[in-house]
């Protein structure tokens, strides 16, 4: 059909539209996604135009809007994982071989509070939070219970720890090597991303400085000794638990992947050294085809990013590889059923999104830590996704929508606006130090929060069609004692382990902390005299100081 044919169609079409809207009106004056893109009535051939066709592209090429890989998960479906952790490792080791027995093909630690601000269980500042929402860990011996039977060789491990993310990866390798596993074979994540701390979660321990030194320290000493282990994951899924939109999430993500990037070219690593171990962590939120093209949108961006800005020329250097959560924050208390239906429709977001790997939250998590019934229905959601709905059988099978094609575009033009915005303040680390993107996040979250209690924006079960006298769940609930029982465990490991061996360990750490070596070895070397975590962080606190937010 021509131009001209097209468009007199296209105008008697829309005469039609405006003499049925007449009467029937639209239940809304303005339809917008999360981040305020205009939702148009009609989207048509002109919404993909010459450039868009280009930027598109095939899968598994450049730019990877489509995917990174050419046939996507027709070749290996995405790793399944399921976050886990509470009370011991004890515990926490039957919940993660219950959940491999269940299917799952990948381990996800939740660490407790105390653990992953570097204090030991028995420090007066964990009371009442030792094992509540994550697992305990305060030594090598308690990894080494936590992995028990797991076979590190097969097994990959995503690891949610930051400020002390490489005493956790020291730990790792320990056991690894005790199970006669090479750290040169084993394969997982530590989430390693300290600046998504300041900006929105809060458990940093030390300033940036020396936080970024610790990173580029991972960066180094796993290219040579742990090649196989995703050294960072750069998430922009706390961003936006803390209220910020698809382009905002995208946006800041990518703008701290920048800044970890110039730090470790200053520390005079290479760019195809490092780059290709980098990874993402996003959240996968209710609007589901905003969803879809905010992940095409953020492959796009971090391509041209690597390829223009830094150089990259090897292949796995410009693809952006990435975890998806399912979005905590969008889960209600009340009927938490409901929670169901809205875990899956933002896990096959995810998958038609492209992700290498998904977290499915369970229906009970806005109430409390899943328990085994609800966390087996999250990983049933995403086995159905994959062997029965038929989504994974050709790579991205929205590619080509005019819908989700313009949305790509605008999205991806959001993000660049904000990264120009954060370059001109001088990169993440300035705009975090200056509160720029807390400002602009808690800007949104507010206006969010006002929709919800006025009701302009519907949560289904809370703010309508509301059930009265709801017969509450059944509820994990951790036990008290466990936390009594850890606090023994560590007091009978002090007096059981080497004192000397300890204090000289973490005298070398803190020599080289003083310094300028790579701090990996040495926190090896303290986690296997079984230094605690606390110890550990103590000593480097004691050189770098701790983060006091303006």
């Amino acid at each position: 059909m021509s131009q001209s044919a097209w468009q007199e169609r296209r105008e008697k079409w829309e005469e039609k539209t405006e003499k049925q809207l007449s009467r029937f009106p639209e239940r809304k004056e303005s339809f917008v996604t999360s981040s305020g893109i205009e939702v148009k009535r009609l989207y048509a051939p002109e919404n993909v135009d010459e450039h868009t066709e280009q930027e598109i592209s095939l899968p598994g090429e450049f730019p990877y809007t489509r995917g990174i890989r050419p046939s996507m998960y027709r070749s290996r479906f995405w790793t399944m994982r399921q976050y886990a952790g509470f009370g011991s490792a004890k515990e926490t080791n039957k919940r993660f071989r219950y959940l491999l027995e269940q299917g799952q093909t990948g381990l996800s630690v939740a660490f407790d509070l105390p653990t992953q601000i570097g204090y030991d269980s028995d420090d007066p500042m964990a009371a009442g939070e030792v094992g509540k929402v994550g697992v305990a860990i305060d030594s090598l011996e308690d990894m080494e219970v936590l992995l028990d039977g797991i076979p590190l060789d097969r097994v990959s491990t995503s690891m949610t720890i930051n400020a002390p993310a490489s005493i956790l990866l020291a730990m790792y390798i320990a056991v690894a090597e005790k199970q006669g596993v090479s750290s040169k074979q084993i394969t997982g994540t530590i989430q390693n991303d300290i600046l998504k701390e300041y900006i929105a979660r809060g458990t940093y321990i030390f300033p940036p400085a020396p936080s970024m030194r610790l990173i580029t320290d991972i960066f180094a000493y796993c290219s040579e000794e742990v090649p196989k282990w995703n050294t960072i994951s750069i998430s922009g899924y706390h961003i936006r638990e803390a209220g910020s939109t698809a382009v905002q999430e995208i946006a800041f993500t990518l703008a701290d992947g920048i800044a970890y990037v110039e730090a470790a070219l200053q520390a005079g690593l290479d760019i195809d050294q490092f780059a290709p171990r980098l990874s993402f962590f996003f959240n996968a939120h209710n609007h589901f085809f905003e969803e879809i093209a905010k992940f095409r949108a953020a492959r796009r961006v971090w391509a041209k990013i690597m390829k223009e800005r830094f150089h990259a020329t090897n292949e796995r250097s410009l693809q952006l590889r990435f975890h998806t959560q399912t979005g905590g924050s969008t889960l209600t208390a009340q009927q938490p059923d409901n929670n169901i239906v809205r875990v899956t429709l933002q896990a096959l977001a995810a998958v038609l999104g492209g992700t290498q790997s998904l977290h499915t939250n369970s229906r009970d998590e806005a109430l409390a830590l899943p328990t085994e019934d609800s966390a087996r229905i999250a990983l049933r959601t995403q086995q159905i996704i994959a062997y029965e709905s038929g989504v994974a059988d050709t790579p991205d099978p929205l590619g080509g929508s005019y819908y989700i094609e313009e949305l790509t575009d605008q999205i991806e033009k959001g993000v660049w606006e904000y990264i120009q915005r954060i370059d001109e303040m001088g990169g993440a680390v300035q705009a975090i130090e200056q509160g720029f993107m807390q400002r602009e996040i808690h800007r949104v979250a507010l206006e969010t929060q006002r929709k919800i209690e006025d009701g302009s924006e519907i949560v289904v079960g809370m703010n309508r069609f509301r059930v009265e006298n709801e017969v509450p769940p059944q509820l994990l609930r951790v036990d008290p004692a466990l936390g009594e029982e850890q606090v023994k465990r560590l007091e009978q490991l002090r007096a059981k382990r080497n004192g000397a061996e300890v204090e000289e360990s973490l005298a070398r750490l803190k020599a080289a902390a003083e310094g300028t070596d790579n701090l990996m070895p040495h926190i090896l070397h303290a986690v296997k005299a079984y230094a605690t975590i606390g110890e550990i962080c103590n000593t480097l606190r004691e050189v770098f100081g701790e983060y006091r937010p303006v």
